[in-house]
């Protein structure tokens, strides 16, 4: 019985999945160690946004009938990248 290119292989999905929880498990111990005084470097980070940062990051697109409304704004800290990090190792051992 043949396989199909779809079985071989891991989960491209999964990835994605686990990395994204490893930014935000990363990103919230970043945040909790952000009190603790020899860990607080661990939240430093920057902000990435799109849209106008003196309106709340928001780009309004209005075309009369319907205002549709863009807004996208992240933090990347040196927790998210070890979290991310971290989950790729995950994903290679399973």
């Amino acid at each position: 019985m043949a396989r199909t290119s779809r079985s071989i292989g891991k989960n491209h999905w999964a990835l994605f999945l686990l990395i994204l929880l490893g930014i935000v498990a990363g990103s919230l111990l970043g945040h909790l160690a952000s009190e603790v005084k020899f860990l607080e470097w661990l939240d430093y980070g920057f902000y990435f946004s799109i849209g106008d940062n003196n309106t709340s990051g928001v780009v309004t697109l209005d075309l009369g009938a319907v205002i549709i409304n863009f807004g996208l704004k992240l933090k990347i800290t040196i927790a998210s990248v070890i979290g991310a990090v971290i989950s790729i190792f995950i994903y290679r051992k399973l």
